[in-house]
């Protein structure tokens, strides 16, 4: 009766495929915002899941256009030396009962806008407190040989020193540091990263709690917040490991028994 077509009556407007993208884009960047390790099958699953119906190829696509992708871990920073002598891993069912027993580190990658660096830090096993750390743009042995010196002027010798096999760890300026002060060297196994279960833990908290988080554009920034977040680490974060205590607290525990066990 009013001569219009049936098609015309009926006719509902179509997302163009560049509005669906933003669509599906909008719920990726939701996903990866509580989810940032989930690469793309995971994050199809979750869409799927929650907002609306993807594939994984189109998943996949719009990630690599947005610059979109999981944290995963840098590069490997544990290569040995054939000519560096490798010493035993001495903790394999060891106690580890007062501070200063074992100290233990590691290096790790982050990457910058800028170019990436090299981060060391120097950890007491029995508290969990970080010593002293360095930020470089080098993996020189001699830079990190100067740090563990200057950890051990201020804090003392340890018994025990763990690390992996890495060129920085068996170098001679490195060991010879350890031995110069009487310290006892431990080395990870071959693929054995769980010998150095406690620096792995440490990186995970930095990154995940700070790093990933803050998204630093330099590497004055980063050292900056590097040294807050150690600071919280040290002195306000709680461990269920150490009963509930902050790293400060239990590594400064053990000072407070002896003194009370000679007053007595």
């Amino acid at each position: 009766m009013l001569g219009i077509s049936r098609s015309v009556a009926y006719y509902a407007k179509h997302r163009t495929v560049q509005e669906q993208d933003l669509i599906v884009l909008e719920h990726i960047r939701s996903v990866l915002e509580r989810l940032p390790f989930y690469g793309y099958r995971k994050v199809c699953r979750e869409i799927r899941a929650k907002y609306m119906q993807v594939t994984e190829k189109q998943v996949r696509r719009i990630m690599a256009r947005a610059g979109l992708q999981a944290i995963f871990p840098g590069r490997n920073l544990s290569k040995a030396r054939q000519e560096h002598k490798k010493y035993p891993y001495l903790l394999g069912g060891k106690r580890i009962r007062y501070p200063n027993q074992v100290w233990a580190t590691d290096l790790t990658y982050i990457k910058l806008p800028s170019g990436h660096v090299y981060l060391m830090a120097i950890i007491d096993l029995y508290s969990r407190k970080v010593l002293n750390w360095i930020i470089t743009n080098t993996l020189d042995a001699p830079i990190f040989a100067n740090c563990l010196r200057e950890t051990i002027e201020q804090f003392g010798s340890p018994a025990i020193f763990n690390t992996d096999q890495g060129c920085q760890f068996t170098s001679d300026c490195w060991t010879g540091v350890l031995h110069e002060y009487g310290i006892d060297i431990s080395m990870d196994g071959k693929n054995r990263a769980l010998d150095n279960i406690y620096v792995e833990r440490l990186w995970r908290s930095l990154k995940y709690e700070d790093i990933y988080i803050k998204q630093y554009e330099s590497v004055r920034e980063l050292r900056d917040g590097v040294a807050r977040y150690f600071r919280f680490y040290n002195t306000e974060r709680f461990h269920q490991g150490l009963g509930y205590l902050t790293p400060e607290e239990m590594y400064r525990s053990f000072q407070v028994v002896d003194l009370a066990e000679q007053a007595a």
